[in-house]
This record gives structure tokens, C-alpha cells and sequence, in this order.
């Protein structure tokens, strides 16, 4: 069981407003959320269509919608309008990932909105950050494919787009670390500020690695399946039964590795104490290597190498998560309870704060499940709440 009591939630008393859909905007949210926020999810009447997402798709709205208030509007009414604009004038931040200009449109853009509330914190999660491509769609794969990780994720000739939603959840990390900038200096200052994030150039970043990479040496990275390795042995091995991946980073790990494996001819040949020389040496050493590895059993393996300092891992499979010792001793999954009332469990936000872990159980809210406590909050009379539902305008 949680104690709510002991879980880190430094950002109690911040209130957030976030008009979103699909990943990056809910991402943002949920991580204010888990730091202990309270977070108000705009939805239209009947519910967002996230929700409904089948496939891959369908874990999008679990994952990046636990801990908020779910309030449905009718942005297309002067009513439901109006509702947006109370929400704005009271919250601390506002976190929204439309199409470029389309909260401008219905008067809940920067301007109109810091006109009313100077001290809010507007947080626009776009494809783009301003310039050139600043009013083209773009998705995940998009930006992974425009900004190069895509190239180097796939073998040449063949770009693939990585195994999650790595730049939606990251940029919206980045639109965090913008709103807890912008609070801190609202400290100083007494005023909000506008803030952005972009997927493009979230992806950049991420690159920049193999950009320094050609600054540096001026060759070009290869993809990273057909890349020149850092170290002779940081590869995935075949065992008896299942692969594991095995890398020996330095030349002190080096020697264990040997030790641990009788290779005691290889640590012998000084000419390859060095990693650059073992590095050169790959074609004669990794042969070896993988007919030894491919005589054991992956659980064998893993007995060997726990303890030893040598990184390893397992070829994992996302729902292994599920049942993985680590996570669930350490706090790393917390339960949640999906809309349909059935009980799962969820990554937590993957920190600590004072040796704790935040995260708490969580039900994911039905569509307007909060709509009448968040208006009351507001101070709306029960017969405006009334009138408002009869109209359409909430739900």
C-alpha cells in the first residue's frame, strides 16, 4: 500500500489547465500530475477521441491521463467558451498541443488569455518551434523521420521510427522543463510567460550527439545497426534459448569479463588492453566471444554476470514489465484502475525525491466526471451548472 502521506508532491496547490489530445500535451500533464499538481483535462462533450483509439493507439490515454480532472466543453459554444476563459483566468498554467493558431481562433490563445490572468504560464506543444516550418502538421514519425533519428534508428536504406512515442513523451518532458522555469521566474518577476516545445527539435537534440560526432572527426555516423562500435564487445548475443545483450565499456571490465570466463589466453595478448586496440581487433575477437556466449542459457548467464559490474540486460518485451522484480519492489509501476474498472498497473514517473518515489493509486476519470465539482469550485450556482448542461455546453 501508497502512503499518500509519504509521496513526494512539490508542486501541490499548482493548478493546471490543459486543453490536449493524443501524447505530447497529455504527456506534460501527467508528469505535472505525478509531482503532486492539480491538473483540469479539457475534453470536448462525450469525451476525447484518444480514448477510442484501437491498436497501438490504445494505451495512449491510460498512460498519459492518470491523476487529472476530466472536464468536457463545447469550444464551438459562447457558453463553453466561456467556461475555457474562467478555467484560464484561475489556473497557474495552461498546456495545450492544437494545430498551430487553432486556440487562438476561440479567443484562448497567449494574448487573450494573459490579458486576463498576467500571471499565467501558457505552454503551446507544437510540431515545430517558429520559423519556416512552423505551420506544417507533424506527428512523432514526422519529426523522427525529418530530424534524422529515423536514418539512424533502421539499417541503411531502410529508416525506422523507434519502438515508443520517445519524441511525443520527450518534448513534452521539454514543455516541463519550460513550465518549472517559467514558475521559478514568476517568483521574481510576478508575471507568466509564454513557453514552447516542438517535436522537431526535441528529435534534434536527441541527434546532436552524432552531429558533435561529425563535427569531431568528419565522418558522417552510420546507422546504428552498421555503426563502428565504441567498445569490441557491446552487442546482443544468441544463447541456448534467449539473447542477451553483453558490453564491456572499459579496460578494467575488460579483465573481469575474461576472468569471469576463463579467457585467460585473451587477457594475456597485451596488445589488446587498450579498448581503441580491442576495438580494431572486433573481427578476431567477437567471433569467439559469440560461440561462447551461444554454449549457455540466458538464466545461466544472467547467474554469471549479476554482481560483476559488466553491463547486462535481457531482451525484455514491454508487458514483462508487468512482473519485473525491480519495478515492483521499488515503487516503479502504480496501480491504476481503467475506466472499465479494470485494475492494472502503470509506470510511475521515473524519479526520486528525497528517497521517495511519486505516484499514487489512480481511476481514470469518465468523461466530465469532475464537470459539476470543478464548476462549483469556480463558483457557479447550482442552477448555471443546471442551465449549462441542459445547453450542451458541458458534459
Amino acid at each position: 500500500m501508497i502512503d499518500d502521506a509519504q509521496v513526494p508532491m512539490p508542486l501541490k496547490g499548482v493548478r493546471v489547465v490543459e486543453f490536449t489530445h493524443m501524447v505530447m500535451g497529455p504527456a506534460a500533464g501527467a508528469m505535472l500530475a505525478s509531482l503532486g499538481a492539480d491538473v483540469v483535462r479539457i475534453e470536448p462533450v462525450g469525451g476525447d477521441s484518444t480514448r477510442r483509439l484501437l491498436g497501438s493507439g490504445a494505451g495512449y490515454f491510460p498512460m498519459y491521463n492518470r491523476h487529472k480532472a476530466s472536464v468536457c466543453l463545447d469550444l464551438k459554444s459562447e457558453d463553453g467558451l466561456a467556461v475555457a476563459r474562467d478555467l484560464a483566468a484561475n489556473a497557474d498554467v495552461l498546456i495545450e498541443n492544437f494545430r498551430p493558431g487553432a486556440l487562438d481562433r476561440l479567443g484562448l490563445g497567449y494574448e487573450a488569455l494573459s490579458a486576463i490572468n498576467p500571471g499565467l504560464i501558457y505552454c503551446s506543444e507544437k510540431g515545430f518551434l517558429p520559423g519556416p516550418y512552423e505551420n506544417r502538421t507533424a506527428l512523432d514519425e514526422v519529426a523522427q523521420m525529418m530530424g534524422g533519428l529515423a536514418y539512424m534508428t533502421g539499417p541503411p536504406g531502410r529508416p525506422l521510427r523507434a519502438g515508443a512515442s520517445v519524441i511525443d513523451v520527450t518534448g513534452g518532458m521539454f514543455g516541463v522543463v519550460a513550465i518549472l522555469a517559467a514558475l521559478n521566474e514568476r517568483h521574481s518577476t510576478g508575471r507568466g510567460q509564454m513557453v514552447q516545445s516542438a517535436l522537431f527539435e526535441t528529435t534534434v537534440y536527441l541527434i546532436g550527439q552524432h552531429m558533435a560526432q561529425k563535427a569531431v572527426t568528419g565522418r558522417a555516423a552510420d546507422p546504428m545497426p552498421t555503426r563502428i562500435s565504441a567498445w569490441a564487445i557491446y552487442d546482443v548475443f544468441e544463447t541456448r534459448d534467449d539473447p542477451i545483450f553483453i558490453g564491456v565499456v572499459t579496460d578494467a571490465l575488460w579483465e573481469k569479463f575474461c576472468k569471469l570466463f576463463g579467457l585467460d589466453d585473451l587477457w594475456a595478448d597485451e596488445s589488446i588492453r587498450a579498448n581503441n586496440a580491442r576495438v580494431q581487433a572486433r573481427d578476431r575477437i567477437l567471433p569467439r566471444i559469440r560461440v561462447l556466449i551461444a554454449g549457455f542459457t540466458r538464466a545461466e548467464l544472467l547467474d554469471r554476470l549479476e554482481g560483476s559490474g559488466l553491463p547486462f540486460a535481457p531482451i525484455a518485451r514491454p508487458q514483462d514489465m508487468f512482473d519485473d522484480p525491480h519495478l515492483n519492489a521499488s515503487g516503479g509501476l502504480e496501480p491504476v484502475t481503467l475506466t472499465d474498472g479494470t485494475q492494472t498497473a502503470l509506470p510511475a514517473l521515473p524519479i526520486m525525491m528525497g528517497g521517495r518515489r511519486p505516484g499514487t493509486p489512480s481511476t481514470l476519470p469518465e468523461p466530465g466526471a469532475d464537470t459539476r465539482g470543478i464548476l462549483a469550485g469556480l463558483g457557479y450556482s447550482e442552477d448555471r451548472i443546471e442551465a449549462l448542461f441542459a445547453g450542451g455546453a458541458v458534459g
